[in-house]
């Protein structure tokens, strides 16, 4: 597999900046890059060098405003601790001002907070959906009527354009964002390091195959979900499952049940089922191939799996999915 490109994380920084705004999606972010060396690179921009976050910190020399975005950038929009974003503010119009003349768009778009505020000020939110933190939102809809502004979210994909709501919704986003980018593995691994759960994006409540069951810090189970997730169509019966555990198969399935909260072998069937389901959608195989590359015996035995964690069937699916090139 061709390693992902080098995308620069340029964080705009205000003054009164919310540090959960900041530090959350900036250290998942940096435990991103320390699992996949060269994926990440981070930058504080501001219009000002020096500036007071909301708890007091000074932070000192940050990046001026480019005069271009680098390829591949993702733009971090964060939030300052105020009732409203004051567009006549000097350093609140710099970011807007610079915003708005941007040759060219980021890759990415995230808006953390009140950081959604001021990408409305600067037109970019026009026809997206999005979200803010609660104590924003009718400013929101004040600033960019134009935008389908969502409630109790905690963040909202549309196109190149993410928001999240307040503070630590941030790290929410940033971890899907990871997910997308670099895999769900590697999205739960950095979760897992920052200690924190994973939700998903948007209106699905649920949480995508690949990281359900894995809210927990049990060192042996995680291995022996990363050893599934790694190859989810090998030869995984009881005994080998235990052996990566370096366990019983019954220790196992009683660990499993504490800390997961399913058995190993619904864990496998599970992740056969997330593979299935990405290739159903994302490539040309007939059924039978499907099931074969994902670890099942038989188109049967796939549908079987299928109906437990999917209601439209592998062709309603496919057809309502983008057509592979």
């Amino acid at each position: 597999m061709a390693a992902p490109p080098l995308r620069e994380v340029l964080f705009v920084v205000l003054p009164q900046v919310v540090l959960l705004d900041l530090a959350g999606p900036a250290d998942a972010f940096r435990n991103a890059a320390r699992h996949v060396p060269g994926a990440y690179r981070l930058r504080f921009i501001a219009p000002q060098p020096h500036l007071k976050a909301a708890v007091g910190l000074t932070l000192a020399e940050l990046d001026p405003l480019p005069a271009r975005l680098p390829r591949h950038a993702i733009l971090v929009l964060t939030g300052i601790a105020a009732e409203r974003i004051d567009a006549t503010d000097p350093a609140a119009r710099a970011v807007i001002d610079w915003l708005r003349g941007l040759a060219a768009p980021p890759d990415l778009l995230m808006g953390v907070c009140a950081g959604s505020v001021l990408a409305a000020h600067a037109g970019l939110l026009a026809g997206r959906g999005c979200t803010t933190h609660h104590e924003h939102l009718a400013e929101l809809k004040r600033i960019e009527p134009r935008a389908q502004v969502f409630d109790n979210r905690i963040f909202v994909e549309d196109g190149p354009v993410v928001t999240s709501a307040g503070v630590t919704a941030g790290l929410d986003l940033a971890l899907h964002v990871i997910g997308q980018q670099l895999g769900a593995q590697v999205a739960a691994n950095v979760a897992r390091d920052l200690v924190v759960y994973l939700r998903r994006a948007g209106s699905d409540p649920a949480l995508s195959p690949w990281v359900l069951h894995r809210n927990h810090l049990h060192p042996a189970v995680h291995r022996v979900q990363d050893a599934v997730t790694r190859e989810p169509a090998a030869r995984w019966g009881a005994r080998e499952l235990a052996a990566v555990a370096c366990t019983s198969p019954r220790n196992l399935a009683r660990l499993f049940a504490e800390h997961a909260h399913c058995s190993p072998l619904d864990y496998v069937q599970l992740i056969r089922f997330a593979l299935a389901r990405q290739l159903v959608t994302q490539s040309r195989l007939n059924l039978e191939g499907v099931a074969a590359r994902a670890g099942f015996r038989s188109a049967q035995q796939l549908r079987r799996v299928w109906s437990r964690w999917e209601a439209r069937p592998p062709s309603v699916l496919r057809s309502q999915a983008a057509p592979v090139a």
